[in-house]
């Protein structure tokens, strides 16, 4: 086994990795032409709304201009072409927008420092990320760097990131939520008496009250929390008053929770009528001419509209820039096919190995780790859920759940690359690609590529043991390359006006 990095070193490795990461990110937000991510012009409308009317806006009929909006598109965003009319995002809580009204007025209104709002706040997510898995994996420092990397390194991500929308703070309360909880589950904050688990109570309570005012795919929180409190109140103390002290812990989250939330519910209700608390009964009304699954499925068949779905999710995860307009080379997604089966083959070969020491883990690991199941769980349930009425193959709807997508990753790469792994590995991927070619479903380029990532894992075995580190970081080092990549000979070339 490889000596891994220790909590000392991975104290010069993390700033290096949001260093990076707000280079790229800085560069993405100054190259990407205006406008050209999804969604952009809506949310900038919200924020310019709020800082020249001083009040929240309200979603109407036409604030979806559809056949504008594909016009627009296709001429690129010209500067005749207004954006005004572009406000379907106006039903949004209004967090974010709040945060960036300041930046709008300080710079007056100009797009890019209201990006690089953005891109900042995507350096606090990554400091989160890491805090996170460090908790929940201690003196495993590799595993939070692998996780903090590729979040800071997946270029649809990073693109996202350096773009004007309120997903980068609902992930970063998000990840918020799960370090406290994982923090909450260790049992090190108990021997202290009540108060450590009041205090994180009242903090989940709290940022979980912002989250349900930044983005409605936030509502997923108080489902991970509350099973959490019952596992700790039932399995990890098994108190004599179990289900009064769980209840207690309930009241104790839900109320910070719920009385920041609660203004804004009555609001909309208000505002929107009936029991429309988040505005997307309106927001259903007034997206007239998007494209529908049914109709889709009318048109082309549901054979058709699952295999778009798998391809388009994959496509648009790692990277389909612009408004899902600009594709990678077909051999890079090729490629980010393969390293996508390594760290599958790797997670499950390392899944496999915990689960026959399962009985040395603490309990608390085991609940912070069905927490993290549990959140890609209904991450991608809402996913599909979402799909079945809106055509929205999108597949940055799951950086929602990229903390735990994140720290799979780097636990089937690190697996993976591991020296013992090396040769059969390789020879698995050798049989694999010829029995596909030979069942002719591998074309030539990928069957190649196979071929070269096999003969990069006998090298990998060859390697001398203090040239681990590099091995291990390689795949990070291709990601950061894939960004350069894909902003400047694929967005920037191909949507520039």
């Amino acid at each position: 086994m490889s000596k891994a990095p220790g909590a000392r070193s991975a104290r010069w490795f993390l700033p290096i990795i949001i260093l990076v990461y707000l280079v790229l990110g800085i560069l993405y937000a100054a190259y990407t032409p205006d406008w050209q991510a999804p969604d952009e012009p809506a949310h900038y409308n919200y924020i310019r709304y709020l800082a020249e009317q001083h009040r929240f806006p309200v979603l109407k009929p036409g604030d979806f201009p559809a056949a504008y909006l594909e016009e627009i598109k296709g001429a690129k965003f010209p500067p005749e072409m207004s954006i005004e009319p572009i406000r379907y995002e106006f039903h949004q809580p209004p967090l974010y927008y709040l945060l960036a009204v300041p930046f709008y007025g300080l710079f007056n209104g100009s797009l890019l420092p209201l990006r690089v709002l953005s891109v900042l706040l995507g350096s606090l997510l990554l400091l989160v990320v890491y805090w996170a898995v460090e908790a929940l994996v201690p003196h495993r420092p590799y595993l939070a760097l692998g996780s903090t990397a590729f979040v800071a390194f997946l270029p649809m991500h990073l693109a996202m990131t350096a773009a004007v929308n309120n997903d980068i703070l609902s992930e970063l309360l998000l990840a918020v939520v799960l370090l406290l909880t994982i923090r909450y589950l260790r049992p090190e904050v108990r021997p202290g008496g009540p108060e450590p688990e009041v205090r994180l109570l009242v903090l989940l309570g709290v940022t979980t009250g912002l989250g349900l005012v930044t983005k409605s795919s936030l509502y997923i929180v108080p489902a991970l929390v509350l099973p959490a409190i019952v596992a700790r109140k039932f399995w990890l103390e098994g108190q004599e008053t179990v289900v009064a002290q769980t209840l207690k812990s309930w009241a104790i989250y839900l109320v910070p929770a719920v009385g920041l939330a609660l203004p804004w519910w009555l609001r909309n209700m208000a505002t929107y009528g009936g029991y429309d608390f988040l505005g997307l009964g309106r927001h259903e009304q007034v997206v007239v001419g998007q494209l529908r699954t049914a109709d889709f499925v009318a048109q082309f068949g549901l054979p058709r509209l699952i295999q778009d779905f798998v391809l388009t999710s994959f496509h648009s995860f790692w990277g389909q820039f612009g408004w899902m307009g600009v594709l990678l080379d077909q051999r890079l997604y090729q490629a980010l096919a393969i390293l996508s089966a390594l760290a599958a083959i790797g997670f499950l070969v390392w899944f496999a190995r915990i689960w026959r020491r399962r009985t040395s883990l603490p309990g608390w690991q085991w609940v912070a780790g069905g927490l993290l199941c549990l959140w890609v769980v209904l991450t991608l349930a809402s996913y599909a859920w979402y799909n079945l009425t809106f055509l929205q193959h999108q597949g940055r709807y799951l950086f929602r759940a990229l903390m735990p997508i994140g720290l799979a990753v780097a636990l089937g790469w690190r697996e993976s690359l591991r020296r013992d792994l090396a040769l059969p590995l390789a020879g698995l991927l050798v049989l694999g690609a010829v029995l596909l070619r030979i069942a002719g479903l591998l074309p030539n380029w990928p069957l190649l590529m196979a071929l070269v990532v096999a003969i990069g894992l006998g090298a990998r075995y060859l390697l001398p043991r203090r040239f681990d580190a590099i091995a291990h970081a390689t795949p990070y080092l291709a990601l950061i390359v894939l960004d350069l990549a894909s902003l400047f000979l694929f967005v920037v070339p191909q949507l520039a006006a």
